[in-house]
C-alpha cells in the first residue's frame, strides 16, 4: 500500500463509530442520547456495562493501532503517525454519522501510540491507572495522561515526529476535555461509579 492510501485507510477506519453502532445493535439506542454524549468506550461503559464499554474499548484502540502499525511497518514512522491521526480525525468527527459528535479520542490515540512509540503507550497506561485509582475520575486520567504523552515521548528518546505528534495529541486531548473540566471547577463532574450486579444482568 502507498503512503496515501495507508492514512485514506486509517481515516476510514478510524471513522468507525463502534460505540454507536454496538449501542443500536444491542439496545436499540442511540448512545449520543446518554451521558456526556460521546461515543466512545467511556461513556458507553457507564451508561451500559462493562462488557459493552470494554468491547468499544478495544475496537476503539484497534482503530488507531492498525493503521498506525501498518503505516510504521510497510512505510515509514511518518506514515504510521499521520495514519493514526487520521484514525482519531475520523473518531472525532465520523461520517457515518454525517461527522457529528464522535468520540474524544482517547482510546484511538492509545492505540495510534502502541504502534508508534509501545514504551511511551506502556508508561502512559500506567499513569492513567494510577490517577483513576485516586480520583475516579475517567476524565482526569484522561487529561493527566495526555499531559505527560509528550514528556514521555521526550524521555524515552523517541524522534522529533514522534514528540511532535504526542504533543499535538495531548493539546487535542485536553480541547476535547474542555467541558469535563469545566464540571471538574464547578464541582459536578460525575464520578465512575461500579453497577451493580442487578444493573448489569
Amino acid at each position: 500500500m502507498t503512503f496515501a492510501a495507508i492514512v485514506a485507510a486509517g481515516y476510514l477506519l478510524g471513522s468507525c463509530p463502534w460505540g454507536y453502532w454496538l449501542v443500536r445493535l444491542f439496545h436499540g439506542e442511540d448512545v449520543r442520547s446518554q451521558g456526556s454524549g460521546a461515543t466512545g468506550a467511556s461513556n458507553v461503559w457507564r451508561a451500559y456495562g462493562p462488557r459493552l464499554g470494554l468491547l468499544v474499548l478495544g475496537l476503539d484502540v484497534l482503530k488507531g493501532f492498525i493503521p498506525a502499525f501498518v503505516g510504521v511497518h510497510q512505510v515509514s514512522t511518518l506514515c504510521g503517525i499521520l495514519a493514526g491521526a487520521a484514525a482519531m480525525a475520523g473518531h472525532y468527527r465520523p461520517p457515518f454519522l454525517r461527522f457529528r459528535k464522535g468520540g474524544k479520542m482517547v482510546a484511538t490515540a492509545g492505540g495510534v501510540v502502541i504502534a508508534v512509540a509501545p514504551w511511551v503507550a506502556l508508561a502512559i497506561a500506567v499513569v492513567w491507572l494510577v490517577t483513576f485509582a485516586l480520583t475516579r475520575y475517567t476524565s482526569v486520567a484522561s487529561i493527566v495522561s495526555a499531559f505527560a504523552l509528550p514528556l514521555a515521548a521526550w524521555g524515552f528518546g523517541y524522534p522529533p515526529e514522534v514528540i511532535a505528534f504526542t504533543a499535538v495529541s495531548a493539546l487535542a486531548i485536553v480541547w476535547l476535555h474542555r467541558g469535563n473540566l469545566r464540571r471538574l471547577r464547578a464541582g459536578t463532574e460525575n464520578r465512575f461509579q461500579r453497577r451493580s450486579r442487578a444493573a448489569l444482568s
